[in-house]
């Protein structure tokens, strides 16, 4: 099932079970699904494909991260709540991450398979990784790891 029916499906459900929290934040996945969309028309494109609303979905996650960490300096928790609720809501329709183990396996691998030898090569390295995980692995952690198993 596409990540499209899902947000149908799902959004369906919270109506049904009267859950106005879920709701609005599927409603909110969806109407930035249709600005990404309207987007990309003018190169041709009609509907995003997925790693690209996957892509998003990251985007609204690290944002509210950071919105989280404002409002809770700011002494401001119900409204890290708010926004904590809306990360669980977004991080239920992405893939599971891997964990640090697999995350190390697929670095040594990477760095195996593209004959990486130095901290020069660090750009090869996540290119790999980023065509063969890039669902499943979050990039910002795995920098410091090819670094680190670069010898940089």
């Amino acid at each position: 099932m596409s990540l499209r029916e899902r947000f149908t499906q799902e959004l369906k459900a919270a109506m049904v079970a009267k859950d106005a929290a879920r709701t609005s934040t599927i409603r909110m996945v969806m109407a930035k699904l249709k600005d990404t969309d309207i987007a990309a028309r003018p190169s041709g494109v009609e509907q995003v494909p997925e790693e690209q609303i996957v892509a998003m979905l990251r985007s609204m996650v690290k944002s509210r991260r950071e919105s989280v960490e404002m409002y809770t300096q700011g002494n401001r928790p119900e409204l890290a709540e708010k926004e904590a609720a809306e990360i669980a809501v977004i991080e239920s329709f992405l893939p599971r991450q891997m964990d640090d183990a697999a995350m190390q396996a697929a670095v040594a691998e990477a760095v195996a398979e593209s004959g990486a030898s130095s901290i020069k090569d660090m750009g090869k390295v996540m290119a790999a990784l980023k065509a063969k995980h890039a669902a499943t692995l979050d990039m910002a952690k795995a920098g410091p790891m090819v670094k680190a198993a670069l010898g940089g």
